[in-house]
């Protein structure tokens, strides 16, 4: 239209310092049942994470 190409890194670097970002949508499950997720982090996710040793750096 102007008589200008940029190659797509080009077009990246303009448009960070012009401030935008790449936006990413949210995928989420139709199916999902927010109430079984919440119930497992508070029950689960601390034993599958684990807990960090006593001598590792904090």
């Amino acid at each position: 239209m102007f008589g200008h190409r940029y190659t797509p890194r080009g077009v990246s670097y303009l448009l960070h310092r012009l401030g935008w970002s790449p936006q990413v949508p949210v995928h989420r499950a139709a199916e999902r049942d927010e109430q079984a997720v919440e119930s497992w982090r508070t029950e689960q996710w601390s034993r599958v994470r684990g807990r960090p040793s006593s001598w590792a750096r904090g």
